[in-house]
């Protein structure tokens, strides 16, 4: 099985482009920090993801440098090949995307769950358990 899953802040501003079919693919990379003990620096793993379609467009509209996010999807690899050149390129093919929970520090009283996007669907789904009403 090849699934992942991340949580980190997005280390750039997202990239939507329109391929020649018409397909919205928007490309990002997110920082996730790793564990350590508290007598060590800090580390970040850095990872690039790509959204397609309605994730895509939903990442764009909602995310920025320094947005909180965790990405669900799966690690896929290709190879370009450029002046004879190969070059091996690891991303992971987002399948759905979700605001993070906020720590108790961050929360401003009772706010409603945040929306996760369903990758092949492109529509949003809400937890209708966790909703006020």
């Amino acid at each position: 099985m090849n699934k992942i899953i991340i949580t980190g802040r997005l280390t750039r501003d997202p990239e939507m482009v329109t391929l020649n079919n018409g397909m919205e693919k928007c490309r990002f990379s997110v920082a996730v920090d790793r564990r350590h003990k508290k007598d060590q620096p800090s580390k970040a793993d850095f990872f690039e993801c790509d959204a397609w379609s309605g994730t895509a467009a939903f990442v764009n509209n909602w995310f920025k440098k320094g947005s909180g996010i965790t990405v669900t999807g799966r690690m896929e690899s290709s190879v370009s090949e450029k002046d004879g050149k190969k070059t091996k390129y690891w991303a992971i093919n987002v399948e759905e995307v979700e605001f993070p929970m906020a720590s108790k520090g961050e929360q401003s009283g009772q706010a409603a769950p945040a929306p996760t996007v369903d990758a092949e669907s492109g529509m949003e789904q809400v937890d209708t358990e966790e909703l006020p009403f």
